[in-house]
């Protein structure tokens, strides 16, 4: 017998003789592979999370002291509602929720690409798949254990957010609707964070590199993100209409404006009216209440002109359907998103 005839034959990649490997073996090896990003996602979020913890009991206890002060007209109590609207506006309320808007994106791309564009940019797949696992159960269990982990610990985060959050929220400082905020409470901040993930694994099969499919998540992401809030999240229920002359509660989230007269639609706007919308159609003269507010004058004023102003309008109260609805189609687009990237490893990456 030759030394050629000796060789053992080659092992396919799905040979059906070997013996499975068990699945928790593959969480073990995903952690090794990926326990850099996993470790870098934990300094991330903790640190986030100490910052939230400390800042937050500050923001409690000013908010505690400004709404539990007797004798709401007295010095004393003016100026301890005056320190928690003045002091935590912008660097405590604004500010950090556009920071955390960017962590789904930052997560799904640093730890989604990599899962599968590293071993293609680099070969390794070939050895990776001849290891007793199949190349279908070895993307299927790196994907979704650690779309389960980067889940997780975005709804942990999510919890201690919307702690630090609330004051804000009761003291109608914030709608709950607002898309800057909308997406960070509840549960949605969770599955934004698995379809950004889940996005991540499917450009790093498609694109092979790990770089630009880190680009291409960000990109996917951020449009995705702004096509939701600008245009699609408002429509998840039928907006109710009310007139304006009845000035709606702050906390609604009104998606529409406009003015009519006999019957019919004069002109319409969005967000609130400006100055100029008041010198327009309000000239001088007419008496507007400095108590109600440039929308409230602007109603009253067209409403001495035989105008009438309506809204259209989501109230606060549709805020857990919204949260579910959104939730709902996130993780129909994740698991599809995820099943794709299994599908085309099985039948198409060689």
């Amino acid at each position: 017998m030759t030394t050629l005839a000796a060789l053992p034959a080659p092992v396919h990649l799905e040979d059906a003789s070997l013996q499975p490997l068990p699945w928790r073996r593959m969480a073990w090896v995903t952690w090794r592979q990926h326990r850099v990003a996993l470790v870098g996602l934990a300094v991330l979020l903790g640190s986030a999370a100490v910052y939230l913890w400390l800042q937050g009991r500050q923001i409690h206890h000013a908010y505690g002291t400004a709404v539990g002060c007797h004798a709401a007209t007295s010095g004393a109590c003016v100026n301890a509602i005056n320190y928690f609207t003045s002091t935590y506006n912008l660097t405590a309320r604004k500010i950090p929720a556009l920071l955390i808007q960017t962590v789904p994106a930052l997560i799904g791309a640093f730890l989604g690409p990599p899962v599968l564009a590293r071993e293609l940019e680099n070969g390794t797949f070939r050895y990776a798949w001849t290891q007793g696992f199949g190349r279908w159960r070895w993307t299927l269990a790196k994907l979704v254990f650690l779309a389960f982990l980067a889940a997780t610990a975005a709804e942990l985060f999510s919890l201690l957010w919307s702690w630090y959050y609330q004051p804000f929220i009761a003291d109608g400082q914030t709608n709950p609707l607002a898309a800057f905020i909308f997406n960070l409470r509840g549960v949605t901040f969770a599955f934004w964070t698995l379809v950004a993930f889940a996005i991540g694994g499917f450009a790093g099969l498609l694109i092979h590199r790990v770089v630009p499919a880190l680009v291409a998540t960000l990109a996917t992401y951020a449009g995705l993100a702004l096509v939701v809030g600008v245009f699609l999240r408002q429509h998840y229920l039928t907006p109710l209409i009310a007139r304006q002359q009845n000035l709606l509660a702050s906390s609604a989230w009104v998606t529409g404006n406009w003015a009519t007269k006999g019957g019919r639609t004069v002109f319409s706007f969005t967000g609130a009216p400006t100055n100029n919308m008041l010198g327009l159609f309000c000239p001088s003269g007419v008496t507007v209440k400095p108590s109600s507010g440039l929308v409230g004058g602007f109603a009253q004023c067209l409403s001495q002109h035989g105008y009438t102003l309506w809204a259209s309008y989501q109230p606060a109260s549709r805020f857990w359907p919204f949260q579910w609805i959104e939730s709902g189609w996130l993780l129909a687009l994740s698991a599809l998103l995820i099943a794709a990237t299994v599908w085309l490893v099985r039948r198409r990456v060689g």
